[in-house]
Formats: C-alpha cells, sequence, structure tokens
C-alpha cells in the first residue's frame, strides 16, 4: 500500500519535475486553458491552487513566493493584477479538469485544464413548455374569420375609410409666411461677406508690408543685389563654367566682368578655372589701384 506517498513523479527527476510544472502554470496562467495529459493536469491542479490563493493578497511577501515558484515577473504580475482581485470570492477550486480522449500516437489520456472564472459558460436558460389544457377549445372551422373572409374585408374596409374622411373635413390651417426666413437667411449671408471682405483686407495689409521690408533689405545690400543680378544672367543665358574646356573658360572670363565671371564659374571646383577666376579679380583690383 503507497501510506504517505502523494504525488506524481512523471517520469522525471525532481528539477525536471519542478521546471514543467512551472512552465504548465505560466501557460495557464498566460492562456487560461491548456491541453495536456491527465497526470500532468491533476499534478498541476495541486501547484497552482495555491499560488492563486497566495494572489488574494497582493503583497511583495505573497509576490516573492510565487516568483520563487513561476520565475517569471510577468507571468506573476498577470496573476496578482488579473486573475487574483477576479477569484477573490471564490473559495477554492479555481481551476477544471476536463478529460479529452486518448493521443493518437502512444495513446497518452488527454485533459484539457481550465481557470474556472475565465471559461465558465452559465448554462443556457431554457423556455417553459406551455402547458396543455385538457379542455377542448373550439375548432377553427367554426370561426366566422375563417368561414368568410369577404365578410372580413368587407367590415374592415368601412372602419379605414371613415378616418380619411375625417381628416378632409378638418380645416387646413394657414401656412406660415415664408418671407421672415428668407429675410433671416440673407442677414447670415451678408455677415459672412463682411467677414470675407475684412479677412481679405487684412492680407492685402500683410502683402504690403512683407513687400516693404524686403525692399527695404534690397536697398541695405546693394553688393549682394548686383552679384544676384550678375547670376540671374548667366541663369538666363544657361551657361557655366562646367559645360565648356577650361581653354573656353579663360577665354569667356577676360570678355567678362568680375561679377559676370563669378557667376559664370559658380560652383565650378576645377582648379584651372579657379586660378583663372583669381586672375581675373587681381587684374580687376589692380586696376582699380592705378586708377587711384
Amino acid at each position: 500500500m503507497r501510506h504517505l506517498v502523494k504525488g506524481r513523479k512523471l517520469g522525471r527527476t525532481s528539477s525536471h519535475r519542478k521546471a514543467t510544472l512551472s512552465a504548465l502554470a505560466v501557460a495557464l496562467i498566460e492562456e487560461h486553458r491548456i491541453t495536456t495529459t491527465v497526470a500532468k493536469a491533476k499534478e498541476l491542479r495541486r501547484f497552482i491552487e495555491p499560488l492563486i490563493t497566495k494572489a488574494k493578497v497582493d503583497t511583495t511577501h505573497n509576490r516573492r513566493q510565487v516568483f520563487s515558484k513561476l520565475r517569471d515577473k510577468y507571468a506573476v504580475t498577470d496573476l496578482f493584477e488579473d486573475i487574483g482581485p477576479l477569484v477573490k470570492d471564490r473559495p477554492g477550486g479555481y481551476t477544471r479538469v476536463l478529460k479529452l480522449g486518448f493521443r493518437q500516437g502512444d495513446g497518452a489520456e488527454l485533459a484539457m485544464i481550465e481557470l474556472v472564472d475565465y471559461n465558465d459558460n452559465p448554462p443556457e436558460v431554457l423556455e417553459g413548455k406551455k402547458k396543455r389544457t385538457r379542455r377542448a377549445g373550439k375548432s377553427k372551422k367554426d370561426t366566422p374569420a375563417t368561414a368568410d373572409p369577404e365578410a372580413r374585408q368587407e367590415e374592415v374596409q368601412p372602419e379605414a375609410e371613415e378616418p380619411k374622411k375625417a381628416a378632409a373635413d378638418q380645416p387646413v390651417a394657414d401656412e406660415p409666411e415664408t418671407e421672415p426666413k428668407a429675410d433671416a437667411e440673407v442677414k447670415p449671408e451678408t455677415e459672412e461677406a463682411k467677414a470675407g471682405e475684412e479677412v481679405q483686407a487684412d492680407k492685402e495689409a500683410k502683402a504690403k508690408t512683407e513687400e516693404a521690408k524686403t525692399e527695404a533689405e534690397a536697398e541695405d545690400k546693394p553688393e549682394t543685389k548686383t552679384e544676384t543680378k550678375a547670376e540671374a544672367k548667366a541663369e538666363a543665358k544657361g551657361e557655366t563654367s562646367t559645360d565648356f574646356t577650361v581653354a573656353e573658360v579663360k577665354e569667356k572670363i577676360e570678355s567678362m566682368s568680375v561679377e559676370e565671371a563669378k557667376a559664370f564659374i559658380g560652383d565650378d571646383d576645377r582648379v584651372t578655372a579657379q586660378r583663372a577666376l583669381q586672375k581675373k579679380i587681381d587684374e580687376a583690383s589692380s586696376g582699380e589701384d592705378d586708377n587711384k
């Protein structure tokens, strides 16, 4: 006899058995329903129900005790924040084991273990059947509605015509005048037009002030204005130094002013082009010195 021998070894060592139950418990906490063998399901029930009881009271001590069994902080959080408050009023019996038959590979008996509060479907309420009386009611053949359908239609038609006549006899109320509505509609339109004119005037005033600012800035910077003119001329021609060879660039620079030459060279990184430009600038500066 197996006195004082409780629990199932599940064909595993002690450490392997603890790891298996811990993994099954974490899966049940996350999914609320898992399928395994009957032996593992019954052993898991003994393992997880004390942990759920501890989760009813959310304290640091209880969290540490549960974590020592599960070794998963996310499962501990779900257990104390979701499952614990839900089963607070249930005095035990948090899980349910349902047998599913035998597995087709090794013939192991399968079972499904689930949390009762997450999978507790209430029974369907069946509607009560109508009571049958022993008294025999009159047959439908004797009723006048089924016996003479034409006579019933004739009775219904006059009743339907009477309300129509009463509605026709009532005096028609005078229709309200629509002119005030038109006036009321015109007023909002005129107000909207005025608001639109004010907005347009504000926009025009802002545009004028911006133009005045740009003109003042242009007057303060005459050098940049001339440079931009030269660049504009070069852009209008569509010619840059990168489109020509070095010899052609030198010939063209000789016939240009300094500003046009700068605009013509632009972003040309060739050393010879930069030297030609510098030569043109030096010549221009020396000419100015001679004039002085």
